[in-house]
């Protein structure tokens, strides 16, 4: 019974340290994993644990977040997330201008965060919406929504990652399971917001227009060139998983280079080396500057991912998972667990990455008591916990503030179009999950 009251202290600690004192979430989280450990553990385990989290979590999905952001960053130095923009739009056309930066945001999205994707992308957002007349909460709401569905479900995002490596869920299987998953979310967010703001009025402010599309000067690479460094390595990875899942046990020559081109790293290492290609004339100092940006701007979220991974293994280590496992089992609430675990820590602390990752350190030992062992299981776990930390995204999440003031907003406008919209989107999100459990279990 002290286990589980210093566990739920703990996460209303974590809660209070990242959301309401502002406190550095590395630190919030590893000193209440310290602070945990040294209640419940033997002192001679405690350092040990914490370092066994530490270091399995960045063996398992280090690379993986570094690599995600250098293709990131090189796809949107090289203009190509604005050429795949300008082409779904020619397809759309200005008539459907709503569904084609939706449709950006959500294959743009794989590989690079909601934040920086909707600041990239938000200048082409703006000239759509001076061409067609559509109202700007109805355009940044849904090129937010497009982002935001393949952000919290699917590697190499940091929170599917960390708890794709805190579950030990199989990559591959996740993406495969996921991008679905992603993508009825992404139909769900847009429906709603057009739904929402139907009666909206263009709220761009006049300044903005008499602005001149700063694209037209600019030389895009081809779409098909543009989309290569996101769909090779999405179609390895799922096609690994496919393959083993088609073929389990092969040895052959066959099976083992695909399972090597699949693994997560080459993969995204391929990407990157397609990304590059982008590039008119490959400028060794300019990518190596952009690399030293990638390290950095890895450093935090790695540091984040890896508290996470200690809180996981110091909860484990105090047996807790088995004790309310065994409760929570008697519910018969199954799948439901993580997603409501995870619901409730994004509304309550903002952000997704942290609410995944702390569901996935709680649920991780309570797999086998929610009889969610098997492999598919484990993947269809993770992406309800990805559900949940879309639900709800309101002032204290970062990513909230970044489409109000990029898009120029009212905070009122944003709470009824864009909140409502991400607890509509979790809520579709977990019932595709749901689905898929009828057929994969």
């Amino acid at each position: 019974m002290l286990i589980i009251i210093a566990i739920l202290i703990g996460l209303v600690l974590i809660v209070v340290f990242s959301s309401v004192l502002k406190y550095n979430t590395f630190l919030s989280i590893f000193v209440v994993s310290l602070l945990i450990a040294i209640g419940t553990l033997p002192l001679q385990d405690v350092v040990p644990t914490i370092l066994t989290g530490f270091g399995n979590t960045m063996k398992s999905i280090g690379l993986i977040i570094i690599f995600g952001i250098i293709l990131g960053l090189i796809l949107d130095k090289t203009h190509a997330t604005k050429s795949i923009a300008h082409a779904i739009l020619k397809l759309t056309g200005k008539k459907n201008a709503g569904l084609a930066v939706h449709s950006t945001g959500f294959i743009t999205g794989i590989t690079i965060f909601c934040d920086s994707g909707f600041i990239v992308l938000q200048g082409i957002n703006k000239s759509l919406t001076e061409s067609t007349g559509k109202p700007m909460v109805f355009m940044a709401s849904v090129l937010a929504a497009g982002l935001y569905s393949v952000h919290c479900l699917i590697p190499p995002h940091p929170g599917a990652t960390a708890a794709a490596g805190i579950m030990s869920a199989n990559i591959g299987q996740l993406i495969l399971v996921g991008l679905p998953v992603a993508a009825v979310a992404a139909l769900s967010g847009f429906l709603w917001v057009k739904f929402i703001t139907r009666k909206d009025l263009n709220t761009l402010p006049i300044g903005n227009l008499d602005k001149k599309n700063e694209n037209e000067a600019i030389e895009l690479p081809s779409a098909f060139r543009s989309l290569l460094p996101i769909v090779v390595p999405v179609l390895l990875l799922s096609g690994r998983s496919a393959f083993l899942l088609l073929a389990p046990g092969d040895q052959g020559a066959l099976t083992k280079t695909i399972s090597f081109l699949g693994e997560p790293i080459i993969a995204l290492m391929i990407g990157i080396l397609l990304a590059v290609s982008l590039y008119k004339k490959v400028n060794s100092k300019e990518l190596n500057e952009l690399f030293d940006l990638s390290i950095e701007k890895a450093g935090s979220i790695l540091a984040i991912t890896a508290a996470g991974g200690i809180f996981g293994t110091v909860i484990k280590a105090t047996g807790i998972g088995e004790v309310a496992g065994g409760y929570l089992a008697a519910t018969g609430l199954g799948i439901f667990v993580p997603f409501l675990i995870a619901s409730f820590l994004k509304t309550a602390q903002g952000s997704s990455t942290v609410a995944i990752m702390t569901t996935a350190s709680i649920i991780s030992p309570m797999l086998a008591s929610l009889n969610l062992n098997g492999s598919y299981d484990i993947v269809l776990a993770t992406l309800a916990m990805g559900a949940g930390s879309m639900v709800i995204s309101h002032t204290n999440d970062s990513y909230f503030w970044v489409i109000t003031k990029f898009s120029d907003l009212e905070i009122k406008s944003t709470l009824r179009v864009w909140t409502t919209t991400t607890a509509v989107m979790g809520i579709f999100a977990f019932g595709a999950v749901w689905v898929f459990s009828l057929f994969l279990r």
